[in-house]
């Protein structure tokens, strides 16, 4: 399919533009002068992660989230937790990188893992060149990767002696190495010839010239509409989001940090993101970053107000307190547990439990065990 712009809705969409435009510059410039700024995109990520899972239909606790990226889960991880865990990598993969590299070729490529990870890597925020890929060296990188060789080997001998023995002969054996035509895929889903991702991606990369003529938020709100209407990816759906977010940082409208899109959007009634009018869903998505916006510079108000209040508690302290180091961890996560904080510290539970109550957070959890302090 052909996404075409139509200068003739600007007029329409002018006072959607403008509110935008104006809370975007105004969340920039907090973030950029807070002093929290560094806290609140940590944490946004989290939120915007868990956004992304809520648009798609699906529900991911974001204090989950948390544990599930310091390895800490309390329960096997569901697979809608995995995906988000994969939108918290990807966006901070993005945040690092340089601003245009993600809608380039090679950062499309390597998001999409349609090329190798090892002959393209994000490029350092510094402007470092990417490192090349060496080849690899079977005693430095795995030294016991023969003694591993002979037990898969032995074990799969040993299998074989099984098999024989249960009556299996070896030309089943070979008939069942050969894979048969759509084994994995019986119905087609994932093997539609007609549903070609690189046409599709490529196609969308096609608009981004046409669109850099606009301002900066309708052209991340066209780029996300035609991501809706094209679908580039299936399995990664929730890449789009982070595309545009990208967008604004490569046009310098949001530089302090990655922009949290789908924040925003699950504000967003489904009967106005979903229209079949386009002027609606173009409205839509810029009313999702203007109340993404907003709600950013509700939270960094919090955030200042939290950091005063535990200023005041180590205030006067010796210079090696470690009072400060965890009033800058508390702000950078939604939650943390006694664990988190003595892992992050270098400190014991028991050490962690006593910091924890003189810095004067406040428990969100209610519990005697497993218990969490937070920003509420």
């Amino acid at each position: 399919m052909r996404y075409e712009i139509d200068a003739a809705m600007l007029q329409t969409l002018l006072p959607a533009i403008a509110g935008a435009e104006d809370a975007l510059a105004r969340l920039d410039e907090r973030v950029a002068r807070s002093p929290v700024g560094q806290g609140f995109a940590e944490r946004s990520h989290f939120f915007d992660a868990a956004g992304a899972l809520w648009v798609a239909g699906e529900l991911v606790h974001v204090e989950d989230l948390v544990l599930h990226d310091a390895r800490m889960d309390s329960r096997a991880p569901s697979h809608e937790l995995t995906i988000a865990h994969s939108v918290l990598r990807t966006r901070r993969r993005i945040e690092t990188a340089d601003p245009g590299w993600a809608l380039s070729p090679a950062g499309l490529g390597v998001l999409t893992a349609s090329m190798l990870e090892g002959q393209e890597r994000a490029p350092n925020a510094d402007g470092a060149e990417p490192i090349e890929s060496e080849p690899e060296d079977e005693d430095d990188e795995a030294p016991l990767a023969a003694e591993i060789a002979e037990l898969d080997a032995l074990l799969a001998r040993s299998q074989r002696l099984l098999d024989r023995h249960a009556g299996k002969s070896v030309v089943d054996e070979l008939t069942e190495a050969i894979p048969s035509p759509r084994d994995e895929d019986p119905l087609g889903l994932f093997g539609d010839d007609e549903w070609n991702e690189e046409e599709r991606l490529q196609e969308w990369r096609g608009l981004i010239p046409l669109a850099d003529e606009l301002p900066p938020s309708l052209t991340a709100a066209i780029l996300f509409d035609a991501w809706e209407r094209i679908e580039p990816l299936r399995r990664q759906h929730w890449l789009g989001g982070l595309l545009i977010a990208s967008s604004l940082r490569a046009r310098g409208k949001v530089t302090s940090h990655l922009f949290s899109f789908n924040t925003g959007l699950k504000q967003i009634r489904h009967e106005r993101r979903r229209s079949r009018d386009r002027i609606t869903r173009l409205q839509a998505f810029l009313d999702a970053m203007r109340e993404s916006a907003v709600t950013g510079l509700k939270e960094i108000d919090r955030l200042s107000l939290a950091r005063t209040q535990m200023e005041l508690r180590f205030r006067g302290r010796r210079s090696n307190s470690s009072l400060p180091q965890l009033a800058d961890f508390i702000l950078s996560r939604p939650m943390v547990s006694a664990a988190m904080v003595a892992r992050e510290l270098s400190v014991t539970q028991r050490g962690a439990l006593n910091l924890i109550n003189e810095i004067g957070t406040r428990e969100i959890t209610g519990r005697g065990r497993y218990r969490a302090w937070g920003i509420l």
